[in-house]
């Protein structure tokens, strides 16, 4: 008759009574879900608005959609790689001239064209990068200001691609207008839901870990092996690539050109409003920031100077009293996260999902 041991004494916490009493980390929530199907309906909704609308409210949404596109591009450098840029602009103006260039010179179907051009773009992006990521905190910010000047100057010198005083599109013209309109919206609307599904799904990954480290801590990252110049290169490229693609939405939108407006640093001001009164550091944040500068140039735009006041005004107020903005105030209300890219700590009596606030600088 064998002896049998004396079974060891079970740590605490490792019963299933206690374990589930312990805290326990968390990749989604319930509240997730939701916030998906209703991002579904959302879209599914949207998808069906040139049925049923008028050729102004189509225009309308369209330009909004191209506000959410170059708003989540800002706010992935600003809010999760921690640089701040001035001058994405040189991508919006690249993306509209290589469409062109490409349709109207070369023959290319339009919307094939578009995204060659966000493509193209990106590699751009990504070749200026060696260069910008020399410069840290502001000096970054104004070195693609600069590369984003440049690039308007050069295109001015372009005779073929209509100069300072710009050109028209014309390779669109087989379309009747309306049907035009409807087909530009539902490629923006793809551009939109790429976009935002695109930096969700980065954003969940190891490098949107490694961006979301060297944000809060650069030198730190590097100590743990994070490559933080590679990270926030490939967030760079993406961020040229949805830039390229709004450029090209706009021209396919409007058929007109100009360097002034193309390369405008006022597009910058607008990426930077919408991702502070969104929430920046959010993915649900440029939405609904685009959403609201959208309904305020609807509304106020024809005040002129008392309108550009405002904005100011509002953008500081909101910075003061919001640092989080409208994103950031439904998280703490509601104490989840519908979009959450990061880990959270749960236990019986209360979940922590809140949102880490986001530093922003190289």
């Amino acid at each position: 008759m064998s002896a049998r041991a004396p079974s060891s004494p079970e740590p605490a916490g490792s019963s299933p009574s206690a374990a589930g009493a312990g805290p326990r980390v968390r990749r989604s929530a319930r509240f997730g879900w939701i916030a998906f199907v209703v991002f579904a309906i959302v879209v599914a909704l949207m998808a069906l608005t040139p049925v049923s609308q008028p050729v102004s409210t189509i225009n309308n949404l369209t330009q909004l959609l191209i506000l959410v596109v170059i708003g989540i591009m800002w706010n992935l450098l600003a809010g999760y790689a921690g640089l701040v840029s001035i001058g994405l602009q040189a991508f919006v103006g690249l993306g509209g001239y290589v469409l062109l260039e490409l349709a109207d010179h070369n023959g290319v179907q339009p919307f094939l064209a578009l995204g060659l051009a966000a493509l193209i773009c990106g590699a751009v992006a990504l070749a200026t990068s060696f260069v910008v990521f020399r410069l840290r905190g502001g000096y970054f910010a104004i070195g693609t200001w600069v590369v984003a000047e440049v690039f308007s100057l050069v295109t001015a010198q372009i005779n073929s691609l209509g100069g300072g005083s710009g050109t028209s599109l014309n390779s669109l013209s087989y379309l009747e207008p309306l049907t035009r309109l409807k087909d530009v919206y539902w490629a923006a609307l793809i551009c939109a839901v790429v976009a935002l599904a695109g930096v969700y799904l980065l954003l969940r990954t190891r490098t949107g870990l490694a961006l979301t480290a060297t944000r809060d801590d650069e030198d730190g990252a590097r100590s743990l092996g994070v490559r933080s110049v590679l990270t926030r290169r490939i967030a760079y490229t993406v961020a040229g690539i949805g830039c390229g693609a709004a450029g090209g939405l706009y021209l396919m939108s409007n058929l007109d050109i100009v360097p002034s407006s193309a390369y405008s640093v006022n597009l910058s001001a607008y990426m930077i409003f919408i991702v502070l009164i969104g929430g920046i550091g959010t993915i649900e944040g440029p939405v609904i920031g685009a959403v609201v500068f959208w309904y305020i140039q609807l509304e106020f735009a024809s005040d002129g100077a008392y309108y550009l006041i405002a904005l100011g005004a509002l953008a500081v107020l909101m910075t003061l009293v919001l640092p989080g903005g409208i994103a950031g105030l439904i998280r703490r209300i509601t104490r989840q996260d519908p979009f959450p890219v990061g880990y959270t700590l749960e236990n019986e009596e209360t979940t922590s999902t809140e949102p880490h606030r986001p530093v922003v600088g190289s």
